[in-house]
């Protein structure tokens, strides 16, 4: 009879046990939360400014131009962007009218929304909004703040006390989706559509990332037409290797392109190559002295290559390059080798 009372307690512990260990591992695989927050788009960016300070050795992140209204923002709020931003999420919202069409609706160029966490102080920054927006909507308890920034309607609402969202798309039940998933428990299920697909090919631990779809014949894809001669999804991820790692005071990139087929692929590996080869050339062959050693092992863990219609890019990038980076400062080059000691009497 004690079996018979102790078994279905048994069961049920062991399928809480389960359900528990499924949860966090699904946690584990899902977009962060500020990313999970935003609306469907084109284009996401991340960035964990936490990983990034620690990765600048203890030092703070490269300071944000003060121009007047910046500092009037400090001052009211008491937030610095550069010092007190923990994370950012963007979303990319292109414009329909574009090859492939976009969620950025009839606007003429990119539209944006993003979700900001980090250490606000939600009274003073509320009152600083009031001041500066030009209407207020209360929408399930929650203030909107329309402002208009370059001509543009741009809503901002505080969503918890380190948390904010904002988006300068037209329609208003852009940002009021996002105000709505910030008052539901969190679900690894759930994101974006895009970010669902393929959030899984992101590093764990990475400290930035980028999910795109590339369209090369779009306006605003100049940059990438010359890698990308057809319509693809780029997935960017950089990544702490763990301290066990023979390479931890390195960042590990990784970047892959998932296209319509392997010739697409070859001809992206094709490029990317020899791009590759001609930057490495040329930091090799400066003057008379060597590359930056930073540089160098960059290079030297470079690896390219295809995996059926995929183009797979990997590296790792030294935290002295990073920090170089982060600081604004340039790679230093090598001091040219001493010419060899000449003996007294003798002659070349």
């Amino acid at each position: 009879m004690r079996i018979r009372r102790t078994f279905p307690i048994v069961v049920a512990v062991l399928v809480i046990a389960a359900a528990v260990t499924l949860a966090v591992q699904l946690r584990k695989h899902a977009p962060p939360e500020a990313a999970r927050l935003l609306p469907g788009g084109d284009a996401y960016f991340y960035l964990d400014l936490n990983w990034a300070r620690r990765a600048n050795a203890g030092k703070e992140l490269p300071a944000v131009s003060h121009d007047p209204e910046y500092e009037r923002f400090i001052r009211e709020t008491g937030f610095q962007f550069e010092r007190d931003l923990d994370e950012a999420a963007f979303a990319v919202h292109y414009p329909a009218s574009w090859p492939g069409g976009g969620t950025g609706g009839t606007a003429p160029d990119p539209r944006f929304s993003e979700v900001l966490v980090g250490k606000f102080h939600g009274d003073r920054l509320t009152a600083y909004l009031r001041q500066i927006a030009k209407s207020i909507e209360n929408y399930h308890s929650v203030d909107i703040f329309t402002i208009f920034v370059e001509g543009r309607s741009l809503r901002v609402a505080v969503l918890t006390a380190d948390s904010v969202a904002a988006s300068n798309l037209d329609d208003p039940a852009v940002i009021q989706g996002m105000v709505d998933r910030s008052k539901r428990l969190a679900s690894p299920f759930g994101g974006p559509a895009l970010l669902r697909q393929y959030y899984k090919h992101v590093q764990l631990a990475s400290l930035a990332w980028v999910v795109a779809r590339i369209e090369p014949a779009s306006p605003g894809a100049s940059s990438w037409s010359t890698v990308f001669s057809k319509p693809a999804t780029l997935v960017i991820s950089a990544s702490a290797l763990s301290p066990l790692h023979p390479m931890a005071q390195a960042v590990h990139l990784r970047a892959e392109a998932f296209t319509q087929s392997p010739d697409d692929a070859r001809d992206i590996i094709d490029k990317v190559s020899v791009f590759a080869a001609l930057t490495h050339a040329a930091e090799t062959s400066v003057g008379t002295r060597g590359p930056d050693a930073d540089v160098k092992t960059f290079f030297d863990s470079l690896q390219i290559k295809q995996e059926g219609d995929r183009a797979l890019l990997t590296a790792s990038m030294p935290y002295g390059f990073l920090h170089k980076m982060l600081s604004g400062s340039s790679p230093e080059l090598g001091e040219p080798a001493a010419p060899p000691t000449q003996a007294p009497g003798t002659s070349r």
